[in-house]
């Protein structure tokens, strides 16, 4: 099982990149320097990859950004309701604003009033993370905010101006919190990340999606 693993997570850097190797290529090759990290929760995918950037943490759940302290992954947190960042953060004051598993967790209206604001907040680009579509799922952790209220598609993303990238392979491979459907789990898997070499340039047919915008510098 452990030959096994090592040969998922190198195919992964290698052959297939993940969403974390994805969303550093992206940060890297914009040269973005500051980030703002909404709803950067404990676990943000930056953590690898932190210590190059003046990365900020904002999240509504204190044990969520307590956690991430322990971690050091940011520069700075605070802890506020995700909406409020047009009135905490001036126009243009970050290179790059990242939502990771975020959007799908607000209503439409909602989040499409914070894609607005990260979109305003951003001096280069606009980063998101977050389901084809919408995919159920439940409280947990103690975590009111970790339910799913709305599903975010390709086209409507594009329409917003985004190039997407397909992740986690076959979209019907798995279910809630991103797990394979089926067993023996560890061969599901095996599947679906074979199956990012397909989607990852075909993203309708991808479990989630990686929206990247280039922002308008003269806005």
């Amino acid at each position: 099982m452990n030959i096994m693993k090592k040969f998922i997570d190198l195919y992964h850097q290698k052959i297939s990149p993940n969403f974390v190797t994805e969303i550093e290529e992206e940060i890297r090759k914009s040269k973005c320097k500051s980030l703002l990290d909404v709803g950067c929760g404990a676990n943000s995918p930056i953590q690898r990859f932190s210590d190059t950037l003046d990365a900020v943490g904002i999240d509504a759940f204190k044990p969520s950004i307590n956690k991430s302290k322990l971690k050091k992954i940011h520069k700075k947190y605070y802890q506020m309701e995700v909406l409020q960042i047009g009135d905490k953060f001036k126009k243009k004051s970050f290179d790059c604003v990242l939502a990771s598993d975020l959007i799908e967790h607000l209503t439409k209206k909602e989040g499409n009033k914070l894609i607005n604001m990260m979109e305003k907040i951003a001096k280069k680009r606009v980063i998101i993370f977050t389901p084809n579509g919408f995919v159920p799922q439940g409280e947990y952790d103690s975590n009111p905010w970790q339910v799913h209220n709305s599903g975010w598609g390709v086209e409507e993303m594009r329409r917003r101006g985004y190039e997407i990238i397909g992740i986690n392979g076959l979209k019907c491979l798995r279910g809630e919190y991103a797990l394979v459907r089926w067993k023996p789990s560890l061969f599901w898997k095996i599947i679906s990340n074979l199956s990012q070499l397909f989607t990852r340039n075909h993203p309708k047919f991808a479990f989630q999606i990686l929206c990247i915008k280039e922002v308008n510098k003269k806005d």
